[in-house]
């Protein structure tokens, strides 16, 4: 899935890597990973954002009448391109899903955005798609049960917070313990790594919790963020994987969902730094993992 508003303007210097989307697709394209080119996806409609949002933060998003407490928090300016890239990306992530449950795997080159609460957003996310996603087709019937597996370096506070007394969406997130947000908010599974773990530590967490993980959730779908930001050159990540590393977790996640004969939709999550060219290569990881 991939849509043109995935890159919206932003001030000159922000450091949030907004052009990472449109080299991802271009490093796709060039590397044979997307032979066909890409879904285009309908931009997420209010009705469903309702679900996962409360009113006034939605139409506050699609008016740009965002208070400024809540755009500092974001840390975005919630401009029309980027109100435009929000929609566009979560109706990205409903795509992917509806694409998954029908070929068993499809992922999104934008998505992840776990920090938006059902309150407002916070930590460059503006509407929390994965939830957006998991609530409509729920909704809709096409699944009763849905699992989330999040691997952002950052932990999933906002997904927990939308789907905390709700039994059908089970939260997983492994994350690093001393990073953003400060507040965590609990889902049903949290494992926080210590600072500079690197990639042993954290394969050997995984396998330990992904087990456990399944039998609790019993999954129809599965949401998996692959944040890239866990690995060691990431700007604000603090854990220390290699690209080696990445490629085993999401190899691990992927052979998890294939046994257990559940769809997975993937997002890419985080990943920070100067060289969107990088980061574009690294997003790639999961990419060619489903590929594979």
């Amino acid at each position: 899935m991939h849509h043109r508003d995935y890159d919206a303007a932003l001030p000159e210097g922000h450091r949030f890597p907004m052009r990472k989307f449109a080299a991802l697709a271009a490093y796709l394209r060039e590397n044979g990973l997307a032979p066909d080119g890409f879904a285009v996806p309908d931009p997420i409609d209010r009705t469903a954002l309702l679900r996962a949002h409360d009113a006034a933060y939605v139409d506050a998003v699609l008016t740009q009448t965002v208070a400024p407490a809540i755009e500092r928090r974001i840390g975005l300016p919630v401009s029309a391109p980027v109100a435009r890239r929000a929609c566009a990306a979560t109706g990205g992530t409903l795509l992917a899903a509806r694409l998954a449950l029908r070929h068993g795997v499809a992922c999104n080159t934008a998505g992840g955005s776990h920090h938006a609460a059902r309150d407002g957003g916070a930590g460059f996310c503006v509407f929390n798609d994965v939830a957006v996603a998991a609530h409509a087709l729920l909704a809709e019937g096409q699944v009763g049960r849905v699992l989330v597996i999040d691997l952002d370096v950052h932990q999933g506070d906002g997904t927990a917070d939308i789907f905390r007394d709700d039994p059908r969406v089970f939260t997983f997130s492994m994350h690093c313990a001393e990073n953003f947000p400060t507040r965590k908010i609990p889902g049903d599974l949290d494992v926080a790594l210590p600072k500079g773990a690197g990639g042993g530590d954290y394969i050997d967490a995984l396998a330990d919790a992904l087990p456990r993980v399944f039998a609790e959730s019993a999954p129809d779908l599965i949401f998996y963020n692959a944040g890239v930001d866990p690995h060691a050159e990431d700007k604000l990540g603090l854990l220390a994987l290699t690209d080696a590393d990445l490629a085993a977790r999401d190899a691990m996640v992927l052979a998890a969902a294939r046994t257990q004969r559940a769809p997975l939709a993937g997002v890419i999550g985080g990943g920070y730094g100067p060289d969107v060219d990088v980061l574009a290569a690294r997003h790639a990881t999961l990419f060619r993992a489903m590929a594979g």
